[in-house]
């Protein structure tokens, strides 16, 4: 079901569309409306549209985190550069989710097993990834403001994670 690929992207940039202050509290959103027969978006459609994830994900961390001008100088371009270390795991991911979008209604057992096994992956990926980047930010900002960089993170990144995997078909289902 290639509208698959389609309907979490959308989703993906509903969850961060949300209000700067929303990221905190419980967040309900609709579900993406993806019309009967649709195709799977282009690369160039997935490439702009994470961009403009990208750009709404920077923009929640910068009206969440009261940063000096000091403090703002140096944050930024190493958030910059973690957000580019976190997009080659969210890469892997997309592809991932391609590929049961492009594989939907025949994926085999053994393709089930590579496709979860490979998202573990790059969840663990993630977490090393946060863990790498703590001491780096900690250079940068205070010890509470890098925590409420990593918790915001965190908390839009699961919100995303969870409009994901709320709305993917599960693998059993395609029978």
């Amino acid at each position: 079901m290639k509208t698959i690929a389609f309907a979490v992207l959308a989703i993906i940039s509903a969850a961060v569309l949300a209000s700067p202050r929303a990221i905190g509290q419980d967040i309900s959103l609709q579900s993406a409306v993806v019309a009967d027969g649709a195709d799977a978006l282009s690369d160039q459609e997935i490439t702009l549209l994470r961009k403009d994830v990208a750009s709404m994900k920077k923009h929640l961390i910068a009206s969440n985190l009261t940063l000096t001008d000091e403090e703002a100088t140096k944050f930024w371009p190493v958030y910059d550069q973690y957000s580019s270390d976190l997009a080659k795991i969210t890469d892997a991911r997309t592809l991932i989710i391609k590929e049961y979008a492009d594989g939907y209604g025949t994926v085999t057992d053994d393709q089930a097993d590579s496709l979860i096994r490979r998202w573990l992956d790059a969840d663990v990926a993630a977490a090393q990834l946060r863990r790498r980047y703590v001491p780096i930010m900690r250079k940068v900002l205070p010890g509470t403001k890098a925590a409420t960089f990593f918790q915001l993170d965190r908390r839009i990144t699961t919100m995303i994670d969870i409009q994901i995997t709320s709305r993917l078909p599960l693998v059993q289902s395609q029978n």
